[in-house]
Formats: C-alpha cells, sequence, structure tokens
C-alpha cells in the first residue's frame, strides 16, 4: 500500500523535547491501547528512551478481549518490560500504577539515600500515542484536571510536570506517531481505536476489514447487535450496509442506503463496546 504520512508538526517537536528530557526521567510509563496492544505502542519510543525502566500500561481493558488481554500482559513481561492493565473509568486502579511504579524504583531510591543523596520525588515520563487515555490517566493520578482532555487524536500539545505527592511527579507529554504506516493493519488498528481520524484510510474499507474481523473472531457478535444474517461470501457487504440501515431505520439518501449513517453508527458502538469487547490482534501475529 502507498506510506500513509502522518507527522503534525507539534509531534516532531514533542519527540525531540522527550530525547532531552528523558535524562532526568526514573521510569517510563507507556500507554497503549488494550484493543491493540501492538499496533499502538510506538516503536520511536524504543530509541529515545534507552535503558530507563519502562511499565506498559494497557488502557481500556474494559473495552478489550480479557482473555487477549491477559496474553498481551505476558508478552510485554516475556520481552523485558514491567506490564498491566487498567480501566480508566475505575478511579481507584490509578493508585495500583503509582505503586507499581515505587516498587519497580525502589532499589534506585534506596541506593541514592545509601550515597547521601538529597531525598527527591520519584519522577515518570508519561508516554502514548493519541487517543490513548493519556490525559484521563494523568487527571485521576492528579486528582484534578491538570490536563485538557478529549475524545479526538492529537488534544495534548504541551509538555508539563504534575506532582501527585509528596514523592511521585508526571512527566505528561503530548501523544506521539511515527512518522509513516508502511503496515496498513498497524494502520487500521489505530484508526479502530480512534487515534487517527478514519478518513486517512478509505473508511469503506476500515468498515468492511471490522466487521470481517468481528464475524470470524467474534461470532455473532455484530449479527446480534444489528439483527442481520451475514455470510462472507460474495458480494456480501453492500447487503450488510442495507441490512443495518434496514433494521435501525436509516432513510436511504435518493433511494441509496446512506453508507455514511451507516459507518457512523457502527464505529460509534464499535469505540462504546456495545458490539463485543473486541481486540484486533494477538500476540505473535
Amino acid at each position: 500500500m502507498a506510506q500513509i504520512q502522518w507527522f503534525p508538526g507539534h509531534m516532531a517537536k514533542a519527540k525531540r523535547e522527550i530525547a532531552e528530557k528523558i535524562k532526568l526521567i526514573d521510569i517510563v510509563v507507556e500507554l497503549v491501547d488494550a484493543r491493540a496492544p501492538y499496533s499502538s505502542k510506538n516503536p520511536l519510543f524504543n530509541g529515545i528512551v534507552n535503558n530507563k525502566p519502562r511499565l506498559i500500561v494497557m488502557t481500556k481493558e474494559d473495552l478489550a478481549n480479557p482473555e487477549i488481554t491477559k496474553k498481551w500482559i505476558q508478552y510485554y513481561k516475556d520481552h523485558g518490560y514491567y506490564a498491566m492493565s487498567v480501566n480508566l473509568k475505575q478511579f481507584n486502579e490509578y493508585k495500583k500504577i503509582i505503586q507499581v511504579c515505587k516498587e519497580i524504583l525502589k532499589d534506585k531510591m534506596e541506593r541514592e539515600a545509601k550515597k547521601g543523596l538529597k531525598p527527591r520525588a520519584m519522577r515518570a515520563m508519561v508516554l502514548g500515542i493519541p487517543n490513548v487515555g493519556k490525559s484521563t490517566f494523568i487527571n485521576r493520578l492528579a486528582k484534578r484536571k491538570a490536563t485538557v482532555t478529549g475524545n479526538k487524536p492529537g488534544v495534548t500539545k504541551a509538555q508539563q510536570i504534575i506532582k501527585v505527592d509528596k514523592d511521585f511527579e508526571l512527566f505528561d507529554t503530548p501523544g506521539v506517531l511515527w512518522p509513516k504506516f508502511e503496515n496498513e493493519t498497524v494502520a487500521r488498528n489505530i484508526a479502530l481505536i480512534g487515534s487517527i481520524k478514519q478518513q486517512i484510510l478509505p473508511r469503506e474499507d476500515l468498515f468492511m476489514y471490522a466487521v470481517e474481523h468481528l464475524v470470524k473472531n467474534y461470532p455473532r457478535s455484530v449479527e446480534n447487535r444489528y439483527q442481520i444474517e451475514i455470510d462472507l461470501e460474495g458480494d456480501w457487504i453492500e447487503k450488510c450496509y442495507d441490512d443495518i440501515a434496514s433494521n435501525k431505520k436509516i432513510k436511504p439518501v435518493r433511494g441509496i442506503t446512506d453508507y455514511e449513517r451507516v459507518m457512523d453508527m457502527f464505529f460509534t458502538d464499535l469505540f462504546d463496546g456495545a458490539i463485543a469487547k473486541v481486540t484486533w490482534e494477538l500476540p505473535n501475529e
């Protein structure tokens, strides 16, 4: 496929600033979306964070397949990361993240104390691509509205330090994507979690890809949601559009099925978890 370019200027600037500030940081907390734990992990970060301890926090676990989430946590642990998953809607789970970070850094802080260094707060840098819940995560930890939040890519533009408690500080960063997507599956997966605009890809292709994946891997999920039958043979996609529109009473436009409204409904249901708790990829695929 043609390479998909996506690198707004503020992302390039953020990448430079992350590289400059990393020496001040004790641990990196990298957020990925539990629905696409590989595709939503930015490969650029590997070259920036160097040998800093890294905690992978899989967000939106409430929208993902719980059994596959467990496999991904083990996958990342097997690859040398610390890893856990959270439901951003559960307030108290954020305390677990701070506790895990403190446990990871305990030996380092004790070594500094033995050297006679002045006690200081642990510093964590929060990294993640757009729309993985980074701003919501920080607001929960800071117990106040510390950053602007929004359900669209690229809301957070500035970097800031947020004091969580006397022992712990968070260094926030904007969501950073890599310059281009050479893998079409990765591009599709992060479009299906809302990290890039669907319009960057042919939306009809994304709809077909999502429905096909759901029918094969989450049997009856689409059928039950829209009270339709799907047989992935022949020109099935046209019938799928027509049947959803008919059952959900989406009026045709000049006698033709309103594909855009069908897709709007489908993607809204998908993002809300109304069709299935879906994970778009498996470890080692």
